[in-house]
């Protein structure tokens, strides 16, 4: 038994002995130990684990924040290429499913829901699709997910089922205006807010450009006097913009609308507009970087609210104009008889076209004429041509609206007829800027407070005072001649 057990012990320490021997035996390896190489294996080995792990960890955070981008910039998103077109059947099938809940909501709201229990909750959308929190609270849905829309900084993202909802299948009935690039509904939100919704016609991709042109021309503008984009709704080839609803119609209806024999438009109420429509060009021209040319200022274009304050709308046409180009090259665009003749010839586009457009809507709000009237005689088709006429003439007392019940004073008269002419000045580099205009139309005694003081800042030679003013080689009676 002692023999055995010293036998197993020899061979112990033998095994020991000849492993010893080759991990401390050289290699052809750069003639190390065994034992080296094979801790710089095993070290080599747990580097290359650790590797594969960071660079599998930094993959995945990289591809968590470019969908954190992509959610809550406030940049535009490139919907064409993040929507997923639903299928033709899906959609329909979605909508009978989601109009058999919103008949059951109203069934449930006639029993004695009110909208104030449920102020401050989440819109709930079938099927799924995204709601978020408005101002004023929503109805919410037993069936529906809640799950609330990411905050892209300037406006919601409305699902097409929604807006169908709000204006009842686009019916005919909720239209309330229609151009050449789509057609305005009337619509309303589960909170009983009402918003005017642009359905954008798709005319060989027409509505992909403008869609993208509004939303970068007033995205993100908050101003009194021009249209508030609300948010947008974009699903296959589907394009609408969400406004805010103005209540009053617009400027055109009111101007060229059957309104009986005395227009409900002042004087007062008449320069209102003219100002402000001013003031919200002003902030487009001045108070923005890029600035914003509109390029399609007419009266139709001008919205009203029940106070006849105007908003700016139709930003379809819109070009950015950086503080580094003085002009853009760009295909003519507009209505005829309110585009700038210099814009026309060239195509070259800057803010002094929307001064020269907003000129012509000054004599259409003084005149109540369209700018382009082929009812009228030859003479008076054109309406700058004819009020340039009656002005040279010294005729300017004519050219107001026999409409309005009480006529503005002298004074008040010459002040506007002087700012339109100098709007529409074949000149464009004589034509004044926005900001100037607003200050020439709320100025009490301009022309003829500080005459001086004006004639030097902008390098007008002052008219004798025994004769007639001209101002663009046309005769202007000046305050001797003054009845």
């Amino acid at each position: 038994m002692r023999n055995a057990t010293k036998h197993a012990v020899d061979v112990g320490k033998r095994s020991e002995s000849s492993l010893a021997h080759k991990l401390s035996a050289k290699t052809p390896f750069l003639s190390l130990k065994l034992y080296v190489v094979i801790g710089i294996c095993v070290g080599c080995l747990i580097v290359t684990v650790l590797l594969i792990l960071l660079c599998f960890r930094s993959n995945r955070n990289s591809r968590k924040r470019r969908m954190r981008v992509k959610h809550c910039s406030g940049s535009t998103p490139m919907i064409s290429e993040e929507i997923i077109e639903m299928k033709g059947s899906d959609r329909r099938e979605n909508d009978e499913i989601f109009y058999e809940e919103e008949k059951e909501k109203k069934k449930t709201e006639e029993k004695g829901f009110n909208s104030e229990d449920s102020a401050g909750k989440v819109i709930d959308i079938g099927n799924g699709s995204s709601g978020s929190k408005i101002s004023g609270g929503s109805q919410t849905s037993s069936s529906a997910v809640s799950v609330e829309v990411p905050d892209l900084g300037w406006g919601r993202w409305y699902t097409l089922k929604e807006l169908e909802i709000a204006t009842d299948r686009f019916s005919d009935g909720n239209v309330i205006g229609e151009g050449g690039y789509g057609v305005v509904y009337r619509g309303i939100l589960p909170d009983n807010s009402v918003i005017a919704v642009k359905n954008l016609l798709n005319k060989k991709g027409q509505a992909e450009k403008e869609f993208k042109v509004e939303v970068e021309a007033i995205g993100k503008v908050k101003h009194k006097n021009l249209v508030g984009l609300i948010g947008y709704c974009a699903e296959g080839a589907q394009r609408m913009l969400v406004f805010e609803y103005v209540e009053n119609g617009n400027l055109e209806q009111w101007l060229h609308g059957d309104v009986g024999p005395v227009s409900p438009l002042t004087w007062d109420i008449r320069m209102k507009i003219a100002v402000g429509t001013a003031k919200g060009l002003a902030y487009l021209h001045e108070g923005l970087e890029p600035k914003v040319v509109h390029r399609d200022i007419k009266s139709s274009n001008i919205l009203l609210d029940k106070k006849w304050n105007p908003k700016v709308s139709d930003f379809g046409l819109a070009k950015l104009l950086g503080s580094d180009a003085s002009y853009v090259t760009t295909r003519v665009m507009g209505t005829f008889g309110c585009v700038a003749p210099e814009y026309a010839s060239t195509g070259m586009l800057n803010e002094g076209s929307d001064v020269y457009s907003f000129g012509v809507l000054l004599m259409e709000i003084i005149s109540g004429r369209s700018p382009v009237d082929y009812a009228r005689p030859a003479g008076e088709v054109n309406l700058v041509d004819w009020f340039r006429g009656m002005v040279a003439g010294r005729r300017g007392e004519e050219v107001v609206d026999p409409l309005i019940e009480v006529q503005p004073t002298s004074r008040a008269l010459k002040r506007v007829l002087l700012v339109c002419l100098r709007c529409i000045d074949l000149d464009a580099n004589k034509r004044p800027k926005m900001g100037q205009v607003v200050h020439m139309l709320e100025a009490d005694e301009f022309p003829f407070r500080a005459e001086s003081r004006l004639a030097v800042r902008g390098n007008i030679p002052l008219p004798p005072r025994a004769g007639p003013t001209v101002i663009n080689s046309i005769p202007f009676p000046t305050k001797t001649t003054e009845r």
